[in-house]
């Protein structure tokens, strides 16, 4: 039986978040990202939102089958929806899973329910490394939500998954939100 694959558009291209190996760029066509909350986490997150005439870069990796539960954990918020007919790669995978929030439990971000600057750290440093700063910048082009606030919790991380920037990866990130006019919250 062969692995299925999931396609990672946010912290899971940052592959110092997980285990799975090996990863492979990949692109999902018909699809946006955006910062939205659920009621089922306090913070706001990316999700995948069906946006035909789009496309998003991310990684696929094999999960095996054991491994599902434990990212259906890490995940659950989301469903895990099929989405091998709009994954585009370069690898032997033939399953991929996509994760997006259902869009009936979709809300966007408050102050309440704000964007985590250690989670944003995360996935932006995943594709610095993955796609080099143009490709972080096309991240940033295809996602929406940029008015949601954000909360820098760098110096106590709340996200449990975060990682340290080297230098230019925070400026990247610092640089940014200004260009953006993000809203941070202190």
């Amino acid at each position: 039986m062969s692995d299925i694959y999931f396609f990672g558009y946010g912290s899971l291209v940052n592959d110092l978040t997980h285990g799975y190996s090996p990863v492979h760029r990949a692109s999902a066509q018909g699809w946006r990202r955006a910062w939205r909350f659920t009621p089922d986490r306090k913070v706001a997150y990316l999700t995948a939102i069906r946006a035909p005439g789009h496309q998003i870069d991310g990684l696929i990796a094999p999960v095996p089958p054991e491994g599902w539960a434990t990212l259906d954990l890490r995940e659950h918020a989301y469903e895990r929806l099929p989405a091998a007919h709009e994954v585009t790669h370069d690898a032997e995978a033939t399953d991929i899973a996509i994760y997006a929030i259902h869009p009936d439990r979709l809300h966007m971000p408050d102050e309440d329910h704000p964007v985590l600057m250690s989670y944003l750290d995360v996935v932006l440093q995943g594709y610095l490394r993955e796609y080099g700063t143009e490709g972080a910048t096309r991240f940033v082009a295809t996602t929406d939500g940029w008015d949601a606030p954000i909360l820098d919790d760098r110096a106590k991380p709340i996200y449990p998954r975060a990682q340290r920037l080297d230098p230019a990866e925070r400026a990247f990130v610092d640089d940014t939100l200004r260009a953006l006019g993000c809203k941070v919250l202190v």
